[in-house]
């Protein structure tokens, strides 16, 4: 069966991909961690035959985020100015502290949480992106969700 076009590939996980990277490292760092992704998708497309080709571009958008954060430890982080005076109601985002809880997570626990809910992946689909049995995925996944339970009713 002769492989689609890469840019069909591309129409067709360009939204699971791009909420599981805002969802992992921001909506600042996920346009380059987007790029990177698909630029290596596109560099092994051709001579890859994924079983599941979400659960593929998933694992390389998984693997851009960690280097995102491998990165990011190595280097300062600028920070600009305060503004004088908080954005107006209609345009603040509601932040209730979900996404800096999640990002505290144990790195596993992130990642299972993450692919599991903004990759929307099966606990199968999950052990695979991060190389573990689908009982260590489960676990993390439970364990992640928990942690976030007690601190969101504390």
């Amino acid at each position: 069966m002769p492989q689609e076009p890469f840019q069909r590939f591309l129409d067709a996980h360009r939204d699971d991909v791009w909420r599981f990277l805002v969802a992992s490292v921001g909506r600042d760092a996920a346009d380059d961690c987007f790029q990177e992704t698909f630029l290596a998708a596109m560099r092994a497309y051709p001579r890859m035959r994924p079983d599941n080709p979400r659960a593929w571009v998933l694992t390389i958008a998984h693997r851009k985020a960690l280097d995102h954060f491998r990165a990011r430890k190595r280097r300062a982080v600028p920070v600009g100015d305060l503004p004088e005076v908080p954005a107006p109601e209609d345009q603040q985002i509601r932040d209730d502290g979900v996404w800096q809880r999640v990002h505290a997570l144990p790195a596993k626990q992130r990642a299972a949480v993450l692919l599991r809910f903004a990759g929307d992946l099966t606990h199968s689909e999950v052990a695979s992106v991060m190389g573990v049995s689908e009982e260590a995925a489960r676990r993390n996944t439970f364990e992640g969700l928990r942690k976030l339970r007690q601190e969101m009713t504390a």
